[in-house]
């Protein structure tokens, strides 16, 4: 099956990018909106997923706008899709045309101090575009990410996170490529809200339950002296953006594990704010909580955990 399967894939990928950049950003958002809630419709499996989690996370709010969140959270990863595959087209004017930067001052301070930079964030907004806009405005960064599967698409979505000049950090020796591009005062980006296994894990709490995460910020954090980013990008408008920098995290005071707990509770404290301010941004349908009793959502369709969000479970030096 998948000797016919990918290419379709591929084939219907690169026909909508080669449509999404001809056509206006609203027309884009529109079919990019219009996607999401067709998977809305579909998905019962991860409809029931994002309603149970997003019960558990506010369960003072009421059912019926848990139930709207849920059909938003959709319909915004479906425009995620859509812009994606647009502003990956833009020249370097065009994207810096498109952004509002906040907190920029931090990044230069960060670079001013010559061992690079941590930046972090999680499956919310646009994180994928956040990447390209930074490598525009300020360098180059690398990112941490999986291979797809669909070695085709996979190719393609390396290119289109390399459009400003963007590289792909894969787990396979991924300790010695961050290690260097921190000493060449680069930064890493790296995502802390997927479900890590053990021993590569920490656990620390995310909307007052437990969740494991991974320990590689933290022990990245206090082997370079990288300074830690929190980076967030929210809609501003019809094909616009906002970035977010915010405070740096300070670092884990030593390697012992209740320090390094601290500092990852730290970071996915500040995640955790920007997601309740904006609980429709957030992939509410992945299973963040392994350990909840929440049904196993099998294969994850539109929105793996782990594709276009794709992130390793852990840093390894392998190769």
């Amino acid at each position: 099956m998948k000797a016919l399967r990918h290419p379709l894939e591929y084939g219907l990928v690169l026909l909508t990018m080669r449509v999404a950049r001809l056509l206006p950003w609203r027309v884009v958002r529109a079919m990019g909106t219009g996607l999401g809630l067709l998977f809305y419709t579909l998905d019962r499996r991860h409809r029931r997923i994002a309603r149970e989690n997003l019960a558990a996370a506010f369960p003072r709010k009421p059912a019926a706008e848990r139930r709207v969140i849920v059909r938003r959270v959709f319909g915004h990863f479906g425009r995620l899709l859509f812009e994606l595959l647009k502003f990956s087209g833009l020249s370097r004017d065009q994207v810096l045309a498109r952004v509002d930067i906040e907190g920029g001052d931090r990044i230069r301070d960060a670079r001013a101090k010559g061992r690079g930079a941590l930046l972090f964030t999680g499956h919310f907004g646009y994180w994928e575009i956040n990447a390209i806009a930074h490598a525009a405005a300020f360098a180059p960064i690398g990112v941490l990410a999986r291979p797809l599967d669909n070695r085709r698409l996979h190719d393609l979505l390396e290119r289109m996170r390399g459009c400003q000049g963007n590289y792909v950090i894969y787990r396979r020796g991924a300790l010695r490529r961050v290690l260097k591009a921190l000493g060449a005062n680069d930064g890493v980006a790296i995502l802390i809200d997927q479900h890590i296994q053990a021993p590569d894990a920490v656990t620390v709490n995310f909307f007052d339950r437990p969740a494991a995460t991974t320990l590689a910020l933290g022990v990245l954090a206090l082997r370079t002296g990288a300074p830690v980013i929190p980076v967030f990008a929210l809609p501003d408008g019809v094909g616009r953006y906002r970035l977010v920098y915010e405070h740096p995290v300070d670092p884990p005071a030593d390697d012992t594990p209740e320090s390094i707990r601290d500092f990852t509770q730290r970071c996915t404290d500040v995640l955790e704010m920007h997601v309740r301010r904006h609980p429709e941004l957030w992939l509410w349908m992945h299973r963040r909580w392994r350990d909840s009793p929440l049904p196993d959502a099998g294969d994850p369709g539109m929105f793996p955990p782990a594709a276009s969000e794709d992130a390793p479970n852990t840093l390894r030096d392998d190769a």
